[in-house]
């Protein structure tokens, strides 16, 4: 039971995220749950997304839930590469990744960790690093030679993210992984989200994307899909792209002991918050 009031719980809330009622009533549902939350797109990148999100992180732990976050960085990471004359290539949508690259990466998405950290702290809350250099807990594979550094998850040493949350912190993890010899690799965050959460055994993996979610062909948004209807929405060409691998990922994920994947709009005001504690959701609830 919350042993939160009415008074401290609407003291807590922003006004216009969803009403006190809606978060009572889902206030027990997640008691002592992992909900696992990666962050990427223009959410990282447009000041007044990123300052709503950190606000709302904040205000999930205020709660009493047990939020964890993993990020992405790839355009600050493009930018930094451009800025030294180097060029990014990708395939399959991985950047192609080589020793001067990996240094690089690390150091960008090192850093973008601490501000992250930084900006949870500013809210009254306490965070931490979780990064290569700082807490790693991502053991890693080389994906294959043609990518370089990039790298899929094998094992998480989930320990320390329970550690850190029994601290009473909210673990901010970079998608960044080590081998057995201390080689770094670069990690879809996707990927690395769906690991952590799979290895938690999390409520909810939200993913925080520039979608509204999965779209019809009308371009209307599907509330909800599961593996059946996600291959017969594939094999029409309704999911395409890009699309295709994100939820594959995400259906591994809901098929090994996560209840629920969302895909959820970080451009829209108080996703999180719509998706977590109202009725109406905010986008695509993904089931096994």
């Amino acid at each position: 039971m919350s042993s939160l009031s009415d008074a401290e719980i609407n003291s807590i809330i922003p006004k216009s995220g969803p009403s006190i009622e809606q978060v009572k009533k889902y206030l027990e549902k997640y008691n002592d749950e992992y909900i696992v939350i990666k962050c990427g797109g223009s959410v990282l990148t447009n000041p007044d997304l990123y300052n709503h999100l950190i606000n709302d992180i904040s205000t999930l732990r205020k709660l009493g839930f047990y939020p964890v976050i993993i990020h992405g960085g790839g355009k600050r990471i493009t930018e930094k590469l451009k800025e030294l004359d180097i060029e990014s290539k990708f395939i399959n949508g991985l950047r192609i990744t080589d020793e001067k690259t990996i240094t690089i990466v690390e150091s960008v998405l090192s850093n973008f960790n601490h501000e992250i950290v930084k900006s949870l702290e500013q809210t009254g809350i306490k965070a931490q690093q979780f990064t290569s250099k700082d807490n790693s807990i991502i053991e890693a594979t080389k994906e294959n030679d043609e990518l370089g550094y990039v790298g899929l998850p094998k094992n998480i040493e989930n320990s320390k993210i329970q550690d850190s949350i029994k601290a009473n912190r909210i673990p901010v993890i970079a998608p960044l992984g080590k081998d057995n010899q201390d080689n770094i690799y670069n990690i879809n965050a996707d990927t690395a989200a769906g690991a952590i959460a799979k290895s938690l055994n999390a409520r909810r993996l939200l993913i925080l994307s520039d979608v509204e979610g999965v779209l019809d062909k009308e371009s209307k948004l599907i509330s909800e899909i599961n593996s059946v209807t996600s291959e017969e929405l594939i094999q029409k060409e309704v999911i395409t792209g890009g699309m295709i691998p994100k939820i594959n990922n995400c259906l591994d994920v809901a098929s090994n002991g996560v209840k629920g994947v969302c895909i959820i709009d970080g451009r829209k005001t108080h996703s999180v918050l719509f998706e977590l504690l109202s009725d109406q959701g905010s986008g695509t609830l993904i089931r096994k």
